[in-house]
């Protein structure tokens, strides 16, 4: 009981701590869950108008579009600069979808599945699908039945494991391309409903026919600002300031760096050349007397032997007179011979046959439609295709395996045989070994250790005469460092590294590149430093104008400004609002502004043009021939707006909140 009494005394403080308790887990319990949050939150690729593309969505949206690079180029083989194109071009996909949209649902504007399904497979089917190669027929001409077939094909399935993948593939190459007819057809919806509401009415038509058929002749005097030392004009900072305020959204910019690099090439030694040769010496004998020489060949050059037919256009240059010679027979076989960094020799197997260089093929398929796949090359098929296509007969049917299943062709027609020569080439390039590489990285290594900052790393290089090569405006998503090969590593470090930073050596390709971080830029705008050239050369300018305008105060002739400017008097036939160009002058907007505003024999005041001060005279009115037709006027300023609804869509995308997270996941 006195326990209990205690814990009665003391039930406020316990309440107490047992809430502070229940608090503590509470917030541990939301900020564990915030952490998922905030998480998922930084697995974002990026957002587009409230829209946020998850970075599983985004590496799907990629692999989807590789596979359609892989059906439409039959290829797999992807560079660095096709994997960088794919990802810009998902990226912008996903930009210009959910910009639309946004624009789309403001307005209230949308596809119909009606609509989509006429655009893939109606009566008009839309000029992307119909455009595949996929969709044509054996002349090159689309075939809507095509686009029917494989729908169909898709919407069925198969039981076969081979065939379902097939159709897997095909149903993202399909799904790809119905949604770029989508986002294609939703931006001519809102182009052409844009080009509905840019027209010109009969006030504009008037106004434009008045500009070009009213006009005057003129006179005009004009001095260069070049032909005024910069010493007779003085330029302030409050000059430049004024017109960096000025022209202040000329200069936005995205968060960019600049960095100069040296290159250490990672080329072969001395004694890589020697260890290439004397290996290739020490094999030779065996070479020419070997009873199976793809053994020795295989184990030991960079050119397999499969024992594939060669052409005189398919053997390798150096070997063309060799093979192809009168009296040209098994066994003989060449000396070592150097070219292109290479030793090598060759053998041949087998002279003296011809068979064809090329074959028409046609797939056939069961329970579908036979596929004519059209002519081939030796070089362009698979050797279990090539073997069977091209020792066969017009008309004869062969089967291959083609993963998990098989593969039926009929040869439809055969080119003409031409002479043929299987070579054993045993063949070794020279490449840099792993003594010589180590020695190029540790020279590289130490070229960062000396040389800790940028002035001393551009220093040392100018010491050593090495290439200092500067690359500017590398912002966080750049691929690439101009042409060098994965340097996506570079920019990375270009973005967490402090201004003036050396970097670690990088391996970008046949290259060690040592980088230097020379300009930070993350302001919403450029510096005024880095504009300070453009904005002075404008500020001298017009500060000459200025200069030009006062000596040519009180002047009541052309030929007086003339003969104070030290410049000839020049004619202008014609002036209307209409022209974009002043006589011989140039472009000089402001000038045909003035001069047109004068009316006849009129003498203006000093202009300020583009490339100098101008003095005009304008002589008689002159007016062209012609009637105004409205209707046809309309129709001129019409073509001329055309461009208009494009440019509004892409300041639309332009001024999309976009916020892009890529760099953080490539």
């Amino acid at each position: 009981m006195a326990s209990l009494q205690k814990i009665r005394n003391h039930g406020a403080l316990l309440i107490a701590i047992v809430g502070l308790a229940m608090l503590a887990f509470i917030l541990g319990d939301f900020l564990n869950s915030g952490s998922s949050f905030f998480n998922r939150s930084r697995e974002n690729v990026g957002v587009v108008e409230g829209q946020k593309i998850h970075y599983t969505e985004y590496e799907a949206a990629k692999d989807q579009l590789t596979e359609v690079y892989k059906i439409e180029s039959g290829r797999s083989d992807f560079d660095e600069d096709t994997h960088a194109q794919i990802r810009n071009q998902v990226w912008n996909m996903f930009v210009m979808d959910y910009t639309l949209r946004a624009q789309a649902e403001k307005i209230g504007m949308d596809i119909t599945p009606d609509e989509l399904t006429e655009l893939c497979v109606g009566e008009n089917i839309h000029q992307i699908l119909r455009s595949r190669r996929a969709f044509m027929d054996e002349n090159g001409q689309f075939n809507r039945e095509a686009v029917k077939n494989l729908i169909a094909a898709i919407n069925e399935g198969s039981d076969d494991a081979a065939q379902n993948a097939n159709m897997q593939q095909a149903k993202t190459y399909w799904l790809y391309w119905e949604k770029a007819v989508r986002i294609s057809y939703m931006q001519e919806k809102y182009t052409n409903l844009l080009q509905h509401l840019i027209k010109a009415n009969s006030l504009d038509a008037e106004f434009a026919f008045n500009g070009r058929q009213n006009g005057v002749s003129a006179e005009y005097v004009m001095q260069p600002y070049f032909t005024v030392a910069d010493s007779l004009v003085k330029v302030s900072e409050s000059d430049i300031k004024a017109l960096y305020k000025q022209h202040k959204e000329q200069f936005k910019q995205t968060p960019n760096r600049a960095i100069k690099y040296v290159a250490f090439d990672i080329v072969p030694s001395e004694d890589d050349f020697k260890a290439a040769e004397t290996l290739l010496t020490n094999l030779q004998e065996e070479f020419r007397t070997a009873e199976d020489v793809s053994l020795v060949v295989n184990t030991n050059s960079d050119i397999m032997y499969d024992g594939r037919d060669y052409s005189e256009e398919t053997v390798p240059a150096q070997f063309k007179e060799f093979a192809f010679a009168k009296g040209a027979k098994a066994g003989d076989c060449t000396d070592i011979l150097f070219e292109n960094n290479t030793y090598a020799m060759a053998r041949i197997m087998q002279a003296g046959y011809s068979l064809p260089d090329s074959v028409e093929l046609k797939a056939i398929v069961e329970d579908g439609e036979d596929q004519e796949l059209g002519w081939f090359k030796a070089a362009d098929l698979p050797k279990n295709i090539a073997e069977p296509a091209l020792s066969g007969k017009r008309g004869e049917k062969f089967t291959v395996a083609m993963g998990m299943g098989e593969q039926t062709y009929e040869i439809m027609e055969i080119g003409k045989p031409t002479p043929k020569v299987k070579l054993a080439i045993l063949a070794r390039e020279v490449t840099p070994s792993s003594k010589t590489y180590s020695i190029i990285y540790n020279n590289a290594k130490q070229f960062v250790v000396n040389n800790n900052n940028a002035e001393a790393l551009e220093a040392a290089a100018q010491e050593a005469g090495m290439a200092v090569i500067p690359q500017y405006n590398l912002t966080e998503n750049t691929d690439k460092v101009g042409q060098l090969k994965a340097s996506r590593p570079i920019v990375r470090w270009a973005f967490d590294a402090k201004e003036g930073a050396v970097s670690d050596v990088f391996e970008c390709g046949q290259q060690f590149i040592v980088a230097a971080l020379t300009e930070v830029n993350d302001g919403e705008y450029r510096p005024l430093e880095a504009v300070r050239a453009e904005l002075n050369y404008e500020a001298t300018n017009n500060a000459k104008a200025k200069y030009i305008i006062k000596q040519l105060k009180g002047v009541e002739s052309l030929e007086a400004a003339a003969q104070i400017m030290g410049q000839q008097v020049q004619n202008v036939e014609r002036v209307a609002l209409s022209d974009s160009r002043f006589g011989n002058a140039g472009m000089e907007p402001a000038v045909i502004g003035a001069t047109i505003a004068m009316g006849e024999n009129a003498l203006s005041e000093p202009i300020q043009g583009n490339m100098g001060v101008f003095m005009v005279k304008t002589g008689a009115a002159n007016k062209l021939d012609g009637t105004f037709d409205a209707k046809s006027e309309e129709a001129q300023l019409a073509s001329r707006y055309a461009y208009l609804p494009y440019q509004a869509m892409q300041l639309v995308e332009d001024k999309a909140e976009v916020t892009d997270n890529r760099a953080n996941f490539q």
